[in-house]
């Protein structure tokens, strides 16, 4: 049964960088809910907002160059956007926290993996050194470390890949956080570990009763992950839809590229055909956030792209019950 409200809410989010060059809008009027115990995907190529929107959750975003120039940042009735430092500061890592891309940068090679661990603990939740300690040497046998205690003494270069990954994940959910922001939580990890990674943060979900904000451009990982799907690009919110639904039926031609673009295993007498069979792709590349061209952004990409479309942008609409899309062409790309 759904809560009776979204434990986050973002309403017409716009971030802004300042450069030589002008301003980049980096993320333009983007919107979602996040309910407890959900898990959101935002997917969409490189240079389409993802992790900026994850970062600006957390008003992450470096000022300057970067700003939050518009909307709203509702953890359950409080606008994050406006809290003074000191109370934001309370939020990182205790109500919302964020698993990075890279654990190698993310974590300080100079402090211990338990050290790091408890310094949240001991800063919202009042704990002592030893107290920090022995819970820090807890939770990295919660997220399945071998040998936690020896690991907690340990540096982040004596770990491998994975288990750096796996410290990253016990950090953040160290103080039972409501959100968790997991930003590629498995780039750079080869596929067995991946599975792992992954399915190590659907059951810590399922035991904390945590959301989940999961990005990513892995189509898979999606599929076997996500409750619904956000699809962005060039900095907007272009589909958003039930991961079963946006697979079945995706309506933007651009989340449609995206699926047709990911490989498929053909067995038995599909084989050999499927193996003549070129990948598909989607031509050209995401227009520069600080040059996007007028009407849609991807209407130079698009099959579909008519004077509609180059002139105008399109306004995102409920084309079916909770699915979403910006497109003026989504009932021809509908199946």
């Amino acid at each position: 049964m759904m809560a009776a409200a979204p434990i986050l809410r973002v309403e017409d989010l716009d971030v802004r960088f300042r450069g030589p060059a002008g301003v980049t809008r980096a993320v333009n009027g983007v919107s979602f809910d996040l309910w407890p115990g959900e898990t959101l995907a935002i997917v969409g190529e490189s240079g389409c907002g993802k992790s900026v929107t994850a970062m600006s959750v957390l008003r992450l975003i470096p000022s300057p160059p970067g700003e939050i120039a518009g909307g709203r940042i509702l953890l359950a009735d409080r606008d994050l956007r406006g809290l003074p430092d000191a109370e934001i500061r309370q939020v990182r890592g205790n109500e919302i926290s964020m698993i990075f891309q890279e654990p190698m940068t993310a974590l300080n090679p100079v402090l211990t993996i338990g050290y790091q661990i408890g310094e949240a603990l001991m800063r919202h939740e009042g704990l002592d050194g030893a107290a920090a300690r022995a819970r820090a040497v807890e939770l990295l046998d919660f997220v399945r470390i071998p040998e936690p205690a020896r690991r907690a003494r340990q540096y982040p270069h004596q770990l491998s890949g994975g288990m750096r990954q796996r410290a990253m994940i016990a950090m953040a959910l160290a103080c039972k956080p409501k959100v968790l922001i997991a930003d590629e939580p498995t780039t750079a990890l080869d596929v067995t570990i991946q599975a792992q990674i992954l399915n190590l943060i659907v059951d810590l979900q399922k035991r904390l009763g945590t959301a989940v904000i999961l990005i990513t451009h892995d189509l898979g990982v999606v599929a076997e992950t996500a409750d619904r799907v956000l699809v962005m690009y060039a900095g907007s919110k272009v589909e958003e839809a039930d991961v079963a639904e946006l697979f079945a039926r995706p309506l933007h031609p651009y989340t449609r590229g995206l699926l047709a673009s990911v490989p498929r295993l053909a067995l038995g007498e599909d084989a050999d055909t499927e193996a003549e069979t070129r990948l598909a792709e989607i031509q050209g590349m995401v227009p520069p956030l600080s040059d996007l061209p007028p009407g849609c952004a991807f209407a130079p990409r698009c099959p579909l792209a008519d004077a509609t479309c180059q002139t105008i942008a399109p306004a995102l609409r409920e084309i079916r019950p909770r699915h979403a899309v910006a497109c003026h062409h989504a009932r021809d790309v509908g199946p």
